[in-house]
């Protein structure tokens, strides 16, 4: 993770073309540059507890994930969670992971959020309900954290190839 700076700020806020909340850091870097993770505090400026840490902001990465979502991706995925032990072990430490990666982020900002306790996001640990969640675990912890958000990254291919999902003016 990086530190954010008003830069990224304005690229994210053209990403999500609205006023990014919360943000703690950069949770990855999109190829081009960009950022396309961002990491958030567990609590938003209006008092709203957050549980998704890892938040994807690259507009045409979340396009890609909403059409992988109406494919009926996310209920084959669960079903597998049910049948293979050493997916759904995988994916539960992906959840612990999560929750891991939430309590750092706040502590730094000195955030203590017991309505989210063990709620990490994404369906996690039995169910597959948010790929973009998944997808953001991924790119923000690497590869090797999340099974099903490493499938998800594997299906997306190279969203970045044409180059920035947006610019922003210095």
């Amino acid at each position: 993770m990086s530190p954010i700076d008003p830069a990224d700020v304005a690229v994210i806020r053209a990403q999500l073309e609205r006023k990014p909340r919360g943000i703690d850091s950069v949770g990855h870097r999109c190829p081009c540059g960009n950022p396309d993770v961002v990491t958030t505090e567990p609590r938003l400026p209006d008092g709203s507890p957050f549980p998704t840490t890892f938040y994807l902001t690259c507009p045409r990465a979340a396009s890609r994930i909403g059409t992988l979502e109406g494919s009926h991706v996310m209920k084959e995925m669960e079903e597998r969670l049910g049948t293979d032990e050493e997916l759904a072990a995988a994916y539960r430490a992906a959840h612990e992971r999560y929750l891991e990666a939430r309590a750092e982020v706040g502590a730094r900002a000195g955030l203590d959020v017991p309505e989210i306790d063990g709620i990490s996001a994404g369906g996690m640990p039995d169910r597959v309900k948010c790929l973009h969640v998944l997808a953001g675990q991924s790119l923000a912890m690497g590869r090797g954290v999340n099974p099903l958000g490493d499938e998800v990254l594997d299906a997306l291919g190279d969203w970045w190839s044409s180059g920035p999902c947006v610019t922003v003016d210095p």
